[in-house]
């Protein structure tokens, strides 16, 4: 599917959400400040637009286990890995959700990583969702194999300078705007360093493993046990500040060499749900969300595993934040 047909396909989707929305909104403010309530009642269907191993993946199936075992929610939650059209048939088919029960069993995994793609290449925006909340923010750094023929980022640069060209792999979305970034910086152009997208992490790790990209770029949720494995080894750590860990090798681009400024893109990990979920029901994911991040499951077994910052925020923060990343996004990259 190209990109015209993705552009098509994503407006009648919302087109036809819009459509359901003039018929009657998810719920008025004033019916949930009356004490109307939302409690699961069927199976949750739960989208992640990205491979199952991948970044995404992880966050998601964590986040439903926890609420399950936590008995925070009584109904199952059945997620489905959608990443035809790089995500985007299944982030439009979640907005285009209507008014009623499956609005408000309907969730969507939506990340810094996702909203940037969309925003480009489709019609679809944030306003089509209602945000629900940010669990954390990740960074990235690159990777080499143990049997690579570059021993560190500085022999990277060095073969980049003699006119070799370094492949480098990754996801979406986020991972493509902290490359730009990167070649930006080291003034180096994607027909020298080009840049190979993969639909997951997950996807773009077998590819380094196997010998199809020269570097691989991820962030730690996805790359940490190839770490510990012994199979990846972290080079350069895409960040203001060094890891720790199994991580703490990788230096920041300025120790590699004090011409360069640090390289960073924060990634936003968050959810949201359609446009018509009920105030009621997004309350209540909100508050199950907040219940999760609190638990020492997910903060040991994904924040402190996967060196992230805890960074809840509730339905209300979420939106204003998304919205503000989503203006400063268009407005840099000149979209409309």
């Amino acid at each position: 599917m190209n990109l015209k047909q993705l552009g098509i396909y994503c407006v009648l989707a919302v087109s036809s959400m819009a459509l359901l929305a003039g018929c009657g909104g998810g719920g008025s403010k004033k019916e949930a400040a009356a004490g109307k309530t939302f409690k699961p009642s069927q199976k949750i269907e739960w989208t992640v637009t990205s491979s199952p191993g991948g970044g995404s993946d992880i966050y998601t199936r964590l986040i439903s286990d926890v609420a399950t075992q936590k008995k925070f929610v009584d109904q199952p939650f059945v997620i489905a890995n959608k990443t035809d059209g790089g995500g985007e048939i299944g982030r439009a088919a979640v907005a285009g959700v209507k008014k009623g029960k499956l609005a408000d069993h309907s969730l969507l995994t939506f990340n810094s990583g996702d909203l940037m793609p969309m925003v480009k290449n489709t019609p679809n925006r944030l306003e089509n969702f209602q945000p629900i909340c940010v669990m954390a923010v990740d960074k990235q750094l690159l990777f080499k194999t143990p049997d690579s023929k570059f021993a560190d980022f500085k022999a990277v640069l060095a073969a980049l300078k003699s006119g070799q060209k370094v492949t480098i792999g990754g996801s979406k979305g986020d991972d493509i705007a902290t490359y730009e970034k990167l070649i930006k910086e080291i003034k180096v152009t994607k027909e020298q360093c080009p840049f190979v997208t993969f639909n997951s992490t997950g996807e773009a790790i077998t590819a380094a493993l196997g010998g199809h990209v020269d570097i691989l770029l991820s962030k730690p949720a996805a790359a940490s046990e190839y770490v510990e494995a012994k199979r990846l080894v972290p080079i350069l750590a895409l960040s203001t500040e060094r890891y720790t860990g199994n991580l703490a090798s990788a230096p920041k681009l300025s120790e590699v060499d004090k011409a360069y400024k640090d390289v960073e893109v924060p990634v936003w990990r968050g959810l949201a749900g359609p446009k018509d979920m009920s105030p009621e029901a997004v309350a209540f994911w909100s508050d199950v969300m907040k219940k999760v991040s609190e638990t020492e499951e997910w903060k040991n077994n994904y924040i402190k595993k996967n060196m992230l910052i805890p960074k809840y925020m509730d339905h209300n923060a979420a939106a204003k934040f998304m919205k503000d990343f989503q203006t400063e996004y268009m407005t840099t990259n000149g979209i409309k």
